[in-house]
């Protein structure tokens, strides 16, 4: 059996994953917050770009966690809940695949949106001619985070907990 710390026999890495969605998206609300209201511009960087680091750091150390230590999700599920029903466990896999969507888009669009930022805001940043786009891709990549978190929850919930 594994050894999460939530209490639902999730791996460990899982359950850090799990605890990292329910914080990102309120210190990404923070982060848009110091932007919009505040004009921190250099506090918004400074999170964006820690937010991201952290979440890279995370999702590697899940990833080797969750494929070459026990060799897929199925396994994981499988082993956690030896009796989950099949159409439960089919219920989760089409979760977790809609989870999927949004986990794989919202690197690509925050790695997009990060790397166009860096050089076309200066040091320390300030709104530019840049700051339309940025605004955009920055509301798409809050949008599909928010979206990664919520299916990435619903999984878990639904893998795990749910009887």
């Amino acid at each position: 059996m594994f050894q999460g710390f939530l209490g639902y026999h999730a791996t460990f890495m899982l359950d850090v994953v799990v605890c990292a969605l329910v914080l990102l998206v309120p210190a990404l609300a923070v982060s848009i917050y110091l932007v919009k209201v505040r004009r921190q511009y250099v506090w918004h960087r400074r999170l964006q770009l820690t937010l991201a680091g952290v979440l890279l750091l995370a999702v590697a150390g899940f990833e080797v966690d969750v494929q070459v230590v026990h060799h897929g999700w199925q396994n994981i599920v499988k082993s956690a809940r030896p009796s989950m029903a099949p159409e439960s466990f089919d219920f989760a896999r089409t979760v977790l695949y809609v989870h999927l969507i949004f986990a794989i888009s919202t690197p690509l669009l925050w790695v997009l949106t990060i790397a166009l930022a860096l050089p076309k805001f200066g040091n320390p940043p300030s709104p530019s001619r840049h700051s339309p786009v940025h605004k955009l891709l920055g509301w798409c990549s809050a949008t599909d985070l928010a979206l990664t978190s919520v299916t990435g929850l619903l999984f878990y919930y639904y893998a795990f907990i749910a009887g």
